[in-house]
């Protein structure tokens, strides 16, 4: 099954280390960030579970609950995740799927038999409270994923929902926005604060503060 950008996240029903949940009722009206890693005590994967660990006040400054997938067990979710935390000086408090019949990573395609096997690459789904899918990424087994970036990519589509804007190249919050090709300059000087116009379809400016 692929999904795009707008689809609304799929709907099921899985176990969990945190106890088994429904993903649509358990995100409720928050952000997602869902993320799938090939398997359980892997290297890389111990890394970046245990830095999303790490991130627990950043994720729920935004609103944000994440939740990780493996085709693992749950029992092989929990004798891991001392490890993770170990290694990490964390906690992982956050849900991780089991998904032993690869039944969800399939739903998302997040098998890529090419990579070798037939374990989970390494996809990361942020979706929105409207449980739409905002944004897409799958990085090769190889290689540890920036949750940085993830962050930086959440605060820029909450930005852009709020002011109705675009966010430019390298944008971190503070930085100007882009306003869209389809206002004019007058109405983007009413609707936000210090536009700069370089060309017609191209003009800077800061949200109004709230």
């Amino acid at each position: 099954m692929a999904l795009h950008l707008g689809d609304t996240a799929p709907d099921f029903q899985a176990d969990t280390s945190a106890g088994p949940i429904t993903f649509h009722d358990w995100a409720g009206d928050s952000w997602v960030v869902f993320f799938s890693h090939p398997a359980d005590f892997t290297p890389v994967c111990t890394t970046e579970l245990g830095r999303v660990g790490q991130l627990k006040d950043e994720w729920a400054r935004r609103g944000v609950k994440p939740i990780a997938l493996s085709v693992d067990s749950v029992e092989d979710h929990a004798r891991w995740k001392p490890e993770i935390e170990s290694y990490n000086s964390t906690t992982v408090d956050y849900p991780i799927i089991a998904d032993p019949d690869k039944r969800i990573a399939e739903l998302y395609d997040m098998i890529h038999p090419g990579e070798g096997d037939t374990s989970s690459v390494r996809s990361v789904f942020v979706i929105d409270p409207a449980k739409k899918i905002r944004l897409t990424m799958t990085y090769p087994k190889s290689t540890g994923r920036n949750f940085l970036e993830v962050l930086r990519v959440v605060d820029a589509l909450q930005e852009g929902d709020r002011g109705e804007c675009s966010t430019p190249v390298d944008w971190q919050p503070g930085d100007k926005v882009v306003v869209p090709p389809t206002m004019s300059t007058e109405d983007a000087k009413l609707k936000f604060d210090d536009v700069q116009e370089f060309f017609p379809y191209l003009r800077t400016a800061r949200l109004k503060a709230q």
